[in-house]
């Protein structure tokens, strides 16, 4: 069995910490809607991770890990809003999307790399 990989271990600590916000919404400031929206594509980062790590090729490899990059986008644009509303704080919003920034970043360099290389 293949051990624990960075974007792994990254892209799960990120959904703890996209469950622990959500439900710091919804006990906090009584918001349900973005809330559910951020725990979506905030988990699915993760979700799309494992499954792209037990791709049946290469192909699906690059599909899956492409998705989660997508739901990394569809964060960070979660989080602006929620900063831009006032539900989150500027050092709370700086902390997390740092995170989400980090996971941008890894993703594209093994999406580059995984497509040029023969």
């Amino acid at each position: 069995m293949k051990t624990e990989n960075l974007i792994q271990a990254k892209s799960y600590a990120f959904a703890v910490r996209i469950v622990r916000l959500s439900q710091h919404l919804v006990a906090a400031k009584k918001e349900y809607v973005l809330s559910k929206q951020i725990l979506r594509s905030g988990t699915g980062i993760g979700a799309n991770v494992e499954e792209a790590l037990g791709g049946q090729s290469r192909a699906d490899f690059l599909s899956k890990l492409s998705i989660a990059y997508k739901e990394t986008r569809e964060t960070t644009y979660w989080l602006r809003l929620l900063k831009d509303t006032d539900y989150l704080t500027q050092s709370e919003f700086n902390s997390i999307h740092s995170d989400a920034k980090d996971l941008c970043r890894i993703l594209v360099a093994i999406l580059k790399t995984t497509k040029t290389t023969p």
